[in-house]
């Protein structure tokens, strides 16, 4: 098959699985008081941007593990009294686009600019870290790497069952029962797929998965967009 058909069979078959994934979502109303919109970070690639609104100087809420923007949903309208409050949903999770690189870090790093503490001091008034619980974290090429990490396996608590995935209003309670707190429904809807008949089908597989760096602040893009 021509290089250009295989590409164009992409693009269709992208915005077929996009089309289906954001009409899922489109069946449930969330909640929570933010707009939404995309901002174009790379050639076919948006990102989602969430403005909770607010007064104040803006402050950037920046998901791990894997999370969307909308795990902010519940946390985000008690920081809008003092602050302009955003949430970025990083490349390859939820509804933000993906495109591959040989340079994910760096990628990402133009995305939402990595370790912007320590590489561009100029573009952020301060900054808060509280995803620091791996070694990889400090960047001084001395502590595990991510595979390292992930191949330690650490105990995980029971998958969710049958009746934990008969609603999401079920599976936030098994969340809060495993964890401690609960999720926004918004959250698990971006990270499970809802049946036809309203219970939870399945979990997605984002195409970011296998790149999880937590980004710290916004590009020059996404800084001229998010105002």
């Amino acid at each position: 098959m021509p290089q250009h058909s295989r590409l164009a069979s992409f693009v269709v078959g992208a915005f077929c699985v996009g089309h289906l994934y954001a009409q899922g979502l489109s069946q449930w109303k969330d909640p929570s008081t933010h707009s939404t919109r995309f901002v174009t970070v790379d050639k076919n690639v948006q990102v989602e941007v969430l403005d909770w609104g607010g007064l104040g100087r803006s402050i950037i809420l920046l998901a791990g593990g894997g999370f969307t923007a909308h795990v902010f949903d519940d946390f985000a309208p008690k920081l809008a009294a003092s602050w302009h409050v955003y949430g970025i949903t990083r490349r390859g999770f939820g509804t933000s686009g993906y495109s591959a690189t040989q340079t994910p870090a760096e990628r990402l790093g133009e995305d939402v600019v990595s370790s912007v503490a320590k590489n561009h001091p100029d573009r952020i008034a301060g900054m808060v870290y509280l995803d620091a619980a791996y070694s990889y974290a400090f960047d001084n090429g001395k502590g595990a790497n991510v595979n390292e990490m992930q191949a330690l396996r650490a105990p995980k608590p029971p998958p969710p069952g049958p009746t934990d995935l008969a609603s999401f209003t079920a599976l936030r309670k098994y969340y809060e029962r495993v964890n401690g707190f609960r999720f926004p429904e918004a959250e698990l809807r971006q990270q499970w797929v809802s049946s036809s008949s309203g219970s939870v089908s399945k979990q997605r597989d984002f195409p970011g998965g296998a790149s999880g760096f937590c980004p710290v602040a916004l590009s020059s893009e996404l800084r001229r967009n998010v105002r």
